[in-house]
């Protein structure tokens, strides 16, 4: 294997007009300079939705991609938003850090206003139509993780965030009447979610796809678990190991916690999620929550 070089740049720091980096232009004029640079690796982190504190090692999903990375200005372009819209938004105006609670209370709001307009705009309505059938073909093919994902995304709002374990009994459990009673109540938020899902991937294939045609190849960052309060762990309940665990009442609840632990190189990982057991690493770079 011949030696080769690449750059560490996550795409929530990418330049950005609307808060955090996305696919956008300048993800592209990156993708330009790498190779110019003779570099040959794109090192990205975790691109799965941000759970407690932002964090991507905290995700909803190991599918899922974030939202807050669809790149609007093709929305604005498809007339599915418009630029007074996005300037409007308050996205924390600060270049050197992004404001999560800002970018999630606007980002948010104005993908809402996308779908609708996906849906019910007569504007170029053949181009559209064309992209609707792109989407359900999408559903179709990513179906084994997207309903549940979209489901349970739809769920946790509608009981304030808390997580699945959390949940009445029969949404916990995965009754199939409650499940059913459920995707109709919130068939709106449901197709929300996929659509969310169908425009990063729409966006993130394309400029992966031409990223590797210039020769660049985009790697990832280390292994990382299943967050427990995510679909996975939800949709997989039923392991014997989680459930017995579970109902030891062994999870400690610190969802909201913040724990900095010191690794042997000096550095300071954040780590947030349900802890059972703390295993550190000494003398590498990395600390782990395992159960």
């Amino acid at each position: 294997m011949m030696r080769a070089s690449g750059i560490l740049l996550p795409i929530s720091s990418i330049p950005s007009n609307y808060g955090i980096g996305c696919f956008s232009k300048e993800a592209y004029a990156f993708v330009d300079q790498l190779a110019e640079a003779g570099q040959k690796y794109w090192q990205i982190l975790p691109l799965g939705p941000t759970g407690y504190g932002d964090s991507p090692y905290q995700s909803f999903s190991t599918f899922a991609g974030n939202p807050y990375f669809i790149d609007l200005e093709e929305l604005i372009q498809r007339d599915l938003l418009t630029a007074a819209e996005c300037a409007e938004c308050d996205w924390g105006g600060s270049k050197s850090y992004v404001d999560y609670e800002k970018v999630y209370l606007s980002r948010f709001s104005l993908l809402r206003k996308a779908y609708r307009r996906f849906y019910q705009m007569d504007g170029k309505e053949k181009e559209l139509q064309l992209i609707r059938e792109e989407m359900e073909a999408f559903e179709k093919e990513q179906g084994f993780w997207l309903a549940d994902y979209c489901l349970y995304m739809a769920i946790k709002d509608s009981l304030e965030g808390i997580s699945w374990n959390q949940w009445p009994e029969d949404l916990k459990t995965r009754k199939p009447e409650a499940l059913a009673k459920a995707r109709e109540e919130l068939k709106e938020d449901i197709s929300f979610y996929a659509f969310q899902q169908f425009w990063f991937y729409r966006q993130w294939n394309r400029l992966k796809k031409y990223a590797n045609d210039r020769g660049i190849k985009i790697i990832g960052d280390l292994p990382i678990y299943v967050a427990f309060d995510g679909a996975d762990a939800w949709q997989i309940r039923f392991c014997s190991s989680l459930m017995r665990r579970l109902h030891r009442q062994q999870w400690q609840d610190v969802l909201q916690t913040l724990f900095p632990q010191l690794v042997s190189c000096g550095e300071i990982h954040f780590i947030i999620g349900n802890i059972i057991r703390k295993q550190v690493i000494t003398g590498g770079s990395f600390v782990w929550l395992t159960v």
